[in-house]
């Protein structure tokens, strides 16, 4: 769990990147799902937009996502998800 102070760190830091998956009227495949682990592996902060085609609202989306790649939600902002998930590598140093 994230502490108050480390999101705002990392809300910070997630100013900057552009949403790199979106989520549209199919929902959330177990193909995106795989895609957004190796992502998080990668890069330990993503954005992910949630289009408004989308079945679901976006909070449900969020704890989706985030429970299905053990990663921390960041912020919602909008139809935007920031997730996070520390990674080997200790890019965002918390």
């Amino acid at each position: 769990m994230l502490t108050n102070k480390q999101k705002r760190y990392l809300k910070n830091e997630a100013i900057d990147p552009n949403a790199i998956f979106q989520i549209g009227k199919s929902g959330i495949s177990d193909g995106q799902i795989n895609s957004i682990i190796d992502a998080l592996n990668a890069h330990e902060l993503i954005k992910i937009k949630v289009l408004k085609s989308c079945p679901y609202d976006v909070h449900s989306v969020a704890e989706k996502l985030s429970n299905r790649t053990q990663s921390e939600i960041v912020q919602i902002i909008g139809r935007v998800i920031v997730l996070y998930q520390a990674s080997e590598k200790g890019i965002h140093h918390l």
